[in-house]
């Protein structure tokens, strides 16, 4: 099509509207300017949702309304926001028609930039209350997803009623009653390694080997065989055994019961009164790797799951954090090693100093390391007052991320219980 008139016809959702291929020349980056170097009705379409060769009109499926407002701005250079249209749908529009943000007039500049951080305020707030009746459709989606492989499996129907009742605590009466059992054996196992490490209650055969009590030693086996059945059931019950393994509850339960094994097989091997040298460290650590038992929790608890989850969206949050401590832990060192190095307490050098100083910007205060100069007491009094402005900066966004996660995690609780009995 050839532009050499100077009117060009513009239909936008009925209103119908002339312009001049010389004011919208002065905009080549918009979506009219673009028109101008169109070559094909191809590239034209490409633009506008249709063209009308013989009246050479372009036609526009969007809101009729705000295509006044475009036409001002092609005529002063200027654009002022629509008040109709909420911040997001504004900024849809002019997206659309290629005007960017920076020619909004001063008139409209401050106001539409204040209501679109509003928005995102609000949206923070609505989406967190949503979430605590609702939650994201792709985690429903995938839920479901999974219920339907049962489907094609042999009895699938009691399958899947065996897999809700151990992943999800609030399915059903016997879910609750399971993870009962369940948290109850985590906290005896963790109470039996408590016990078992307090002289009173160790045996030492003639070797000077020490031996597990009998009754703690029975309490052991039996957690670890509950353990090894919850794992080794769901595992079985599992819809997708590959998704099994990449998720990290399931990767704590494996963990949980493997250095018992590991230990186990050594003892059948080598003999548990034999010199193993290094491999006995080696045992002695996989031992004490037992504790990560307290992590089963996490399964059967919406805060910790929500805890860890804040955690993982927050690291950057975090990093802040420990970059702040690391710079403050740096500077006051270096002046309370400055101010203290003659006296002879503790600030004999600056790596000395760090102790102290991770110590008091983080409000622990143990007081093993204390200065006695007037400088050194003014630098802890501001490497004090430093780690409470520090540590308080993160906590509000942290905390609202909590709370985001804890009421999801509540959330896609409901959804299983629903599925489960709706299928």
């Amino acid at each position: 099509p050839s532009f050499e008139e100077d009117v060009i016809n513009i239909n936008v959702g009925g209103l119908r509207r002339r312009l001049s291929s010389s004011a919208l020349s002065k905009f080549p980056d918009t979506r009219l300017g673009r028109l101008l170097s169109c070559d094909s009705e191809e590239s034209i379409l490409q633009l506008c949702d249709d063209y009308d060769v013989s009246a050479r009109e372009f036609y526009f499926d969007r809101n009729p309304g705000f295509f006044l407002y475009v036409l001002h701005f092609y005529q002063t250079g200027k654009l002022h926001v629509m008040e109709e249209l909420c911040v997001f749908s504004f900024c849809q529009e002019i997206e659309y028609w290629g005007i960017n943000e920076f020619f909004l007039d001063s008139c409209c500049s401050y106001r539409y930039h204040e209501r679109k951080l509003e928005s995102r305020h609000h949206n923070w707030d609505e989406e967190s209350e949503v979430s605590s009746v609702d939650t994201s459709p792709d985690e429903i989606s995938d839920i479901n997803h999974d219920l339907l492989r049962y489907s094609t499996l042999r009895c699938g129907n009691v399958r899947k009623r065996l897999w809700l009742t151990m992943e999800n605590p609030g399915y059903s009466i016997p879910s609750k009653l399971f993870s009962f059992v369940s948290i109850s054996v985590v906290l005896v196992s963790i109470a039996t390694m408590c016990i078992h490490s307090m002289p009173e209650y160790q045996e030492v055969d003639e070797n000077g080997n020490v031996l597990d009590e009998p009754v703690l030693h029975k309490l052991e086996y039996f957690c670890i065989s509950w353990f090894t059945f919850e794992v080794s059931s769901r595992l079985l019950l599992s819809p997708n055994p590959r998704k099994f393994f990449k998720h990290p509850l399931n990767l704590i339960d494996i963990v949980s019961v493997l250095p018992f094994y590991f230990t186990l097989l050594v003892d059948l091997t080598m003999g548990s009164d034999s010199e193993l040298g290094n491999l006995g460290k080696v045992v002695q650590v996989f031992r004490l790797m037992r504790i990560f038992r307290v992590l089963k929790l996490a399964r059967h608890s919406t805060g910790l799951r929500s805890l860890g989850a804040t955690l993982k969206h927050s690291y950057r949050e975090v990093g802040i954090l420990l970059l702040y401590l690391a710079v403050g832990v740096s500077v006051f060192s270096g002046v309370a090693y400055t101010a203290e190095k003659e006296e002879d307490v503790g600030f004999d050098t600056i790596p000395a100093c760090w102790w102290w100083g991770t110590v008091s910007m983080t409000t622990v205060g143990y007081g093993d390391v204390v200065p006695v100069t007037v400088a050194g007491k003014l630098a802890a009094s501001g490497c004090i007052l430093g780690g409470i402005l520090v540590v308080a900066l993160p906590i509000t966004i942290i905390f609202n991320k909590f709370s985001h996660f804890y009421r999801k995690q509540k959330a896609l609780e409901a959804a299983v219980r629903n599925s489960g009995k709706r299928d």
